[in-house]
């Protein structure tokens, strides 16, 4: 590692990266390798006020690696002009600029690919959202998950818990990092325990109603999830780096490193690399691996009814009438999507997040602005949201608004 990545990364953990919210001094500069990468298409008139009007989207990723993020990708497009950055080193052995071009792991921004191949086949009539899950998979959902229906898996109110995996810290999921885990193994353990709550009545955002979904497409297709994405989404889109997996740990392709803080084996607390990571305990609900620009062609086509077609895409844009679990808020998951309303306008989207890596896919609903972002943290699945990705998000939309 070059000397001066090694004081940066040295500085930003005794600032405290463990906890995510290290900052570094004004006087630490990067290394001239790492700084922002920064070009704006000017093939639409408006995409130069976008860089105008938001001095931030370079300001938000520039400097890296710090102590929160190692590598950051951004694609800012829609009606309203382009923007496209990339800040940050591909590894911290060679500090190489990242690759603007590499392929991430999009975690949950999987859910909305199950959704939409869940929506199409509603659309077809071969899955009604309004028929129990069980009457599907009778061998697999018992009696007392009897009730929740197909809707209620997607859009979070089904109830079921969440499964149980081995381990309780990050050291100890990174000792499991390639177990190979089976989804109805998965879903067993789960709907072995009590329903949080009656079907309907409450939101808890979990992977486990994604799992479901994904051998629901199973057994109404006689075909495999990953076949029946790569059919009705991938292949038509022309996703052609973006793919499912399996049980391989690795990413193929270029990508970037992706960095993990925890305890070393000697005892101190650094970076580990965690690039090589197994994601079946993810599969439907968050193991999918793609590239800014193949999400960006998909969130296009998407919000453009292109991927789901007719009545049935309201579906994505519709939540729920209940509060959440925990918190008590008014619902923000839909069936795929997510709500927030920034800039004083709706902004529907997913993000995700994997070991070493963060990503969000966002729009307005006319399209007028849209976001894609892989930002490589150093706490990807932390309980607060990575600075540089809220910075991106803030940047690009503006502040949160009632």
């Amino acid at each position: 590692m070059k000397s001066t990545t090694r004081a940066l990364i040295a500085t930003a953990l005794v600032l405290g990266v463990a906890a995510g919210t290290a900052t570094l001094p004004a006087s630490a500069a990067p290394p001239a390798s790492a700084s922002a990468s920064v070009s704006a298409s000017m093939s639409n008139p408006a995409s130069a006020s976008v860089q105008a009007r938001n001095p931030a989207l370079a300001a938000a990723i520039a400097g890296l690696p710090d102590g929160r993020a190692t590598a950051a990708l951004v694609r800012v497009g829609g009606t309203e002009g382009v923007w496209r950055g990339t800040s940050g080193v591909h590894d911290l052995e060679t500090d190489r600029p990242a690759d603007p071009e590499g392929r991430f792991r999009a975690g949950s921004v999987t859910k909305v690919f199950t959704a939409a191949v869940a929506l199409q086949l509603a659309a077809e009539g071969r899955l009604d959202l309004d028929r129990p899950a069980r009457s599907y998979l009778p061998e697999l959902i018992p009696g007392r998950y009897g009730k929740v229906t197909v809707r209620q898996l997607l859009d979070h109110t089904h109830g079921i818990p969440a499964a149980d995996f081995p381990g309780d810290t990050v050291e100890e999921w990174y000792a499991h990092r390639f177990d190979v885990h089976d989804p109805r193994e998965i879903v067993r353990s789960a709907t072995a325990k009590e329903p949080e709550f009656a079907p309907g009545t409450k939101q808890h955002y979990l992977n486990i109603g994604y799992t479901i979904a994904g051998l629901l497409i199973e057994r109404v297709t006689g075909d495999s999830y990953e076949h029946q994405v790569a059919a009705r989404v991938l292949r038509p889109l022309g996703l052609r780096d973006t793919y499912f997996p399996g049980t391989d740990p690795r990413i193929r392709g270029p990508h970037n490193h992706g960095y993990q803080a925890m305890t070393l084996d000697d005892g101190t607390t650094g970076l580990r690399d965690v690039t090589v990571w197994g994601v079946t305990d993810g599969w439907a609900a968050g193991d999918i691996i793609s590239t800014t620009a193949d999400l960006e062609r998909f969130t296009k086509a998407l919000f453009r009814g292109r991927v789901v077609r007719g009545p049935l895409l309201e579906e994505m844009f519709t939540l729920p009438k209940v509060a959440d679990f925990r918190s008590g808020d008014p619902a923000a998951f839909s069936v795929g999507l997510s709500m927030k309303r920034l800039g004083g306008r709706e902004v529907w989207g997913k993000t995700g997040g994997r070991w070493g890596y963060n990503t969000a896919i966002a729009s307005t609903r006319d399209g007028a602005r849209t976001l894609v972002y892989s930002v490589n943290s150093t706490d990807a699945k932390g309980q607060e949201t990575n600075e540089v990705a809220l910075r991106l998000m803030l940047a690009t939309y503006g502040t949160p608004s009632a």
